[in-house]
């Protein structure tokens, strides 16, 4: 009876094991073609038949899809950008199209700035220095306050070395190396990045001081409507400038243009640059890179015009920010409103009478055609 049992039950689970059979082999056979196909099994098929051959990773590495890292931070865990595409330009990914944008933008800027020293090259040549008709009466004007020029020269040189230290960084490539080499210039980029870092908050502290000392006299006025009709009469030979206020149409234009608004770009690209630990995205970095580049370009361009009308362009104009003080003739002929102002006591520039002999010879020097 124990054996009849026994071979019962065996009976009963060879059964079950025959009616599972069918179904389980389904499951292999339905699961084999997927296994073939996951990435795993291809990329271990492709290593056999394909050494070598790493185009599935890097086709995910590039994809710029976010992927798993153990280290923490903005876009830690993107390897490679997403794909963009800029015009004229074939579809790369974003830090190869800003890589390939940076060298047309600079050549573009460079040009404008060597065109712009070109112009007033050949303005100068034909316009010469505008002086004054009438002859130096002896009594001066405190044009600028020493808090004045204190401020204008400090951004000043700092522009200026800012801007040498970035045409060195930008164009260096291709005007500097050609004529000393890659182990000179290596050295020269050094230098310049260095110096570019520490003069920039120079700039960024002292800029937003000139704006606010200056921008009440730069404030627009309906009289440089007349200025503007006639460029100030600078495009005549004979002809007399327009009466103008502290400051004349074409200075209040450069104010805004340049430290009002090119100024204040370079200010805010540059803090985004060196202080990249405040979360901004590589996208950002690149975009405020290319703004700060193209901003230093053209404000070149435009500070050009300004150091031209400050010292070769207009005789008195460099003794002025340099000592502080104007002759009555000057004022009367290049800033006729102000002149009055001063006169009547409505301006806060008064006549000086405590000047010292030698910067009187100086300032005086400077009104004398050679």
């Amino acid at each position: 009876m124990h054996w009849g049992f026994s071979q019962f039950a065996c009976m009963v689970a060879f059964s079950a094991l025959l009616l599972s059979a069918p179904s389980s082999i389904a499951q292999q056979q339905s699961a084999a073609p997927s296994e073939r196909g996951s990435p795993a099994a291809q990329e271990a098929a492709r290593e056999v038949t394909q050494p070598l051959n790493n185009a599935p990773v890097w086709r995910e590495v590039r994809s710029g899809v976010p992927a798993i890292t153990a280290v923490t931070g903005q876009e830690t865990n993107v390897l490679i950008q997403p794909t963009m595409k800029l015009p004229f330009e074939p579809a790369v990914s974003a830090g190869e199209a800003w890589r390939l944008a940076r060298p047309p933008l600079s050549t573009i800027g460079g040009t404008i700035i060597a065109l712009s020293v070109l112009a007033l090259f050949a303005f100068f040549r034909w316009r010469g220095s505008i002086g004054v008709h009438e002859p130096p009466t002896g009594r001066f004007i405190e044009r600028f306050s020493n808090t004045d020029r204190m401020v204008h020269w400090t951004v000043a040189i700092s522009f200026s070395v800012l801007a040498i230290t970035g045409l060195i960084m930008g164009l260096g490539k291709y005007l500097v190396i050609p004529l000393i080499g890659h182990t000179a210039f290596s050295w020269l980029a050094i230098v310049s990045k260095t110096t570019h870092n520490f003069v920039g908050p120079i700039f960024t502290v002292f800029l937003p001081v000139l704006i606010a000392i200056f921008i009440r006299d730069n404030l627009p006025k309906m009289y440089d409507l007349q200025w503007l009709k006639t460029f100030g009469g600078m495009l005549s030979k004979n002809g007399g400038e327009v009466p103008s206020g502290r400051f004349n149409a074409g200075e209040k234009g450069l104010f805004w243009i340049l430290p009002c608004f090119f100024g204040v770009l370079l200010v805010v690209s540059g803090l985004i640059l060196d202080f990249p630990n405040f979360g901004q995205l590589r996208m950002v970095m690149q975009q405020a890179n290319l703004v700060h580049m193209v901003a230093a370009l053209l404000a070149i361009a435009v500070a050009c015009f300004h150091i031209y009308l400050g010292t070769v362009g207009q005789r008195g104009a460099y003794q002025a920010m340099r000592t502080g003080y104007v002759d009555e003739a000057w004022a009367k002929e290049h800033h006729r409103i102000w002149y009055e102002d001063v006169k009547t006591g409505r301006s806060r520039q008064r006549f000086a009478h405590d000047v010292p002999p030698q910067t009187r010879a100086h300032v005086l020097e400077a009104l004398e055609e050679h």
